[in-house]
């Protein structure tokens, strides 16, 4: 080697030295990672990738990016439950519907989280801010235990969206207090006092044949006064259904009795069925298609949206859609306020209703590396400043410090009823069995919804089929 090149090379490797003694071990080199996650595809999961790729930086210094899996809603549960039992290993993360969790850790492809969560004084503070209706719902299994499988994803709840400018109207107004000696709910703050006789008055006024009158206009189709959710698919008709038994202080089959809890004397007791009939009396001033038993999220919300219903009962998630112009013919004229309820004998409206809304998970077979990463991903997820950004651009956070924010009612005009309901939620079964029984009962509630047969019917035969179902699985002594 000449002179002037050992020179050069010696002056290098001095220079090296010099770097790492002054700075330390130099880093290994960053992985790339990609987190593939199944998700139901609606607003909020897009606007969680829209976020991960402009903000999401691993703190391990790897590459890491999320890749969401976007599965339309009505075909969702099967393929993520055909990719989960075949084997195929596919998703590192998934967004799981509450009731499948029983399913899917009994099936081994859920990972248990609290080992995680008992060493990390970071995910401590996260589950201590999360509303605890929230993690009973979206993380535990059993029901209510202190096992935990899963994160918030999109938390949701049912609240009431309406027509300001058919419900302000001073001659609907002023007809409305003729006929019924009430006031018409116009502000927020009415509606969050409307149980559901004024839900009924409100049904019975707005309903409107083309060629009347609406808000001083001549109406060129028919209008309708509300609607809920009362549809054959999937789980479009008991979430409804829940909160009105519910609120008559009657009970689905309570899993956290395990194994003394009843089906046969619950589920069809007599304020049971009272709490259906209620739910069905209501179906007449609804859109005729709700007698087809195809009145599911989907369609109310369109319904609404077109500008043919006044009311509607629906979840937060789908309200982005109603106020923006490209989507929404009323986008100017919606309101919102309180999901309705019952108003007891002493006033207050009670107001149980079946959370809706999502946790994440984790799979199983994931390798220690990519396991870490997924949770790092979820923890900042649920940080203050990713869940305050989620929120200011529509989606909803179950984080106390971030829904507290006076700023937050600020984000969507429905958030103004975020906290309040949050502590009204409930939770269907979380069982493996919940399949057969959310199938049998959406079948024989819609037979009901279409005119089939009773409530009282009905109610019987949900009771007799789950207890046999869970007797035979030992869940029912």
């Amino acid at each position: 080697m000449r002179r002037a090149e050992r020179a050069l090379c010696l002056a290098v490797a001095g220079l090296l030295g010099a770097t790492v003694l002054s700075s330390g071990p130099l880093p290994a080199s960053a992985k790339d990672i990609v987190l593939k996650m199944a998700v139901p595809d609606w607003p909020p999961t897009r606007i969680m990738q829209d976020l991960a790729n402009e903000r999401y930086k691993a703190k391990s210094g790897n590459n890491v990016k999320l890749e969401a899996d976007f599965i339309p809603w009505p075909v969702y549960y099967e393929r993520l439950a055909a990719s989960l039992t075949s084997g195929e290993k596919k998703y590192q993360m998934a967004v799981s519907d509450s009731q499948w969790l029983g399913a899917f850790v009994e099936g081994g492809y859920y990972m248990q989280i609290d080992r995680f969560i008992k060493d990390d004084p970071e995910w401590q503070a996260i589950f201590e801010d999360l509303h605890p209706n929230v993690v009973w719902a979206y993380s535990t299994y059993p029901y209510k235990s202190d096992k935990h499988y899963g994160f918030p994803q999109m938390p949701d709840v049912l609240v009431t969206y309406y027509r300001k400018d058919v419900f302000c109207d001073p001659g609907e107004q002023q007809a409305f207090q003729a006929k019924y000696g009430k006031k018409l709910p116009c502000t927020g703050e009415e509606m969050d006092d409307a149980d559901w006789d004024m839900i009924k008055n409100i049904g019975e006024f707005f309903k409107r044949a083309k060629g009347e009158k609406l808000a001083g206009k001549t109406l060129d189709d028919d209008f309708y006064g509300i609607s809920y959710q009362a549809g054959k698919d999937y789980d479009f008709a008991i979430m409804q259904v829940n909160g009105f038994i519910w609120q008559h202080g009657a009970n689905i089959w309570d899993e956290t009795r395990i194994p003394n809890g009843q089906a046969e004397g619950v589920v069809n007791s007599p304020e049971a069925v009272k709490a259906f009939e209620h739910y069905l009396s209501l179906l007449q001033y609804m859109p005729p298609v709700v007698k087809t038993g195809t009145m599911d999220i989907f369609k109310t919300d369109e319904l609404f949206r077109e500008g043919k219903v006044a009311l509607n009962v629906n979840w937060i998630g789908f309200a982005e859609s109603s106020i923006n112009p490209q989507t929404s013919k009323v986008a100017d004229k919606v309101a919102f306020g309180l999901a309705p309820g019952l108003r007891g004998p002493d006033g207050k409206i009670v107001r149980w209703q079946n959370i809706g809304g999502q946790p994440f998970v984790l799979t199983t077979w994931n390798s220690e590396e990519v396991t870490k990463e997924s949770l790092d991903f979820c923890k900042w997820w649920l940080s203050k400043e990713t869940q305050t950004e989620f929120a200011r651009r529509g989606g909803q956070s179950a984080l106390k410090s971030v829904y507290s924010q006076p700023e937050y009612v600020t984000f969507r005009p429905w958030n103004r009823t975020w906290a309040a309901s949050l502590d009204w939620q409930k939770d269907v079964w979380h069982v493996p069995d919940f399949y057969e029984l959310l199938v049998q009962s959406q079948e024989q509630y819609v037979k009901a919804i279409t005119g089939q047969q009773d409530a009282k019917t009905t109610m019987d035969n949900i009771a007799a089929f789950q207890q046999d179902l869970l007797t035979q699985a030992g869940l029912i002594k």
